[in-house]
């Protein structure tokens, strides 16, 4: 009886594993090269947990992994012998250990022809890694010492739609449309918290999400937004940017729902698109704000119904400056949608 249990707990776990995708004789052989020091679910054995576990080198991986977790140890080198058997991955995550752009044997990610997901946070890398699988859609790489950008590291990357750079000692010089070429259709790119001094060039015509936040840039170029057509989310927090280096309609882009301007040194309210829903323009130098300057439309205009002309605004942000309430009427008649108002 003992025995007949212990298998129909078998066929249990087994049964719905091999109703995925996977064959009996595939399962015994991942859950039988399972490396002592990880952890490999039987309920879902396409996955190899290692993470927390003071490794210090990658162990042989099994066969059949799509999903490999590896962060929080003291790996210091990516070695191609490890995960020569890795070929199947789809999610590979390697954050916080001591990886180097040297430690990155030649061709190790290229070796993985189904790698979707890439995470390298909080490692010591100086460079994105390069080559790079076609087949990758997010890859993140935050919180290195990034000062590079290989030229044509992206070529090819036609599924990569998230692109996460922030914490980095990216400079000016490195972020240009020959690093970025070959990103055609890239959603979000984040760029926060290096060392830029100005709006960076050759972002991708696709870019829908766009952050700044944490950068010394002190000017934006007018039309700048007219080469990204579906930007949405613009964070340019804790930056330099006085008015004198913001043109009057350079955020007047129909596509803008949410921005972020909170911690620069602007002095005036720039003007509003009538799309946008959320801005942030806290920790400022603004004196003052009234509807006729910063209304997309004429004040006079904007009647008591619902409609698309009227402005969409629903958020708005201002206190660390030196406005003083009450918000003036015309701003409420302006924005009649406005749900919220931080002053």
């Amino acid at each position: 009886m003992a025995l007949l249990l212990s298998l129909l707990c078998i066929l249990c776990l087994v049964g719905p594993v091999l109703g995925q995708d996977m064959q009996y004789e595939e399962f015994m052989a991942q859950i039988q090269a399972c490396p002592k020091e990880c952890h490999c679910p039987s309920n879902f054995p396409r996955a190899v947990y290692c993470d927390n576990k003071g490794l210090k080198s990658i162990p042989n991986i099994p066969p059949y992994t799509w999903y490999l977790y590896l962060q929080n140890n003291l790996i210091e080198v990516l070695s191609a012998d490890a995960l020569r058997n890795a070929t199947s991955l789809r999610w590979l995550n390697l954050n916080r250990n001591k990886i180097t752009s040297e430690g990155m044997e030649a061709g190790v990610l290229n070796a993985m022809p189904q790698l979707a997901h890439l995470y390298m946070d909080d490692n010591l890398l100086s460079s994105v890694p390069s080559p790079l699988p076609a087949t990758l859609e997010h890859l993140r790489l935050s919180r290195n010492r990034i000062s590079k950008i290989p030229a044509g590291v992206f070529v090819g990357l036609e599924k990569l739609n998230l692109l996460d750079l922030q914490g980095n000692k990216l400079m000016d010089d490195a972020v240009t449309e020959v690093s970025l070429k070959g990103l055609s259709n890239l959603v979000q790119i984040n760029l926060a918290k290096n060392q830029l001094s100005s709006m960076p060039l050759g972002l991708p015509p696709t870019t829908t999400q766009l952050f700044l936040d944490g950068n010394n840039i002190e000017k934006i170029p007018a039309g700048y937004f007219k080469g990204l057509p579906k930007v949405a989310f613009l964070r340019l927090n804790h930056n330099k940017l006085g008015s004198g280096g913001v043109p009057k309609n350079v955020f007047n882009v129909t596509s803008i729902l949410d921005l972020q301007l909170s911690h620069n040194q602007l002095t005036e309210v720039p003007l509003i698109p009538s799309g946008l829903e959320h801005l942030h323009l806290d920790h400022n130098n603004i004196k003052s704000v009234s509807g006729s300057n910063i209304c997309p439309v004429a004040v006079e205009t904007v009647d008591e119904s619902v409609n698309d002309s009227v402005p969409r605004l629903r958020y708005l942000r201002l206190d660390g400056n030196e406005i003083k309430p009450p918000i003036p009427s015309d701003v409420i008649l302006c924005f009649r949608l406005l749900r919220s108002i931080v002053i």
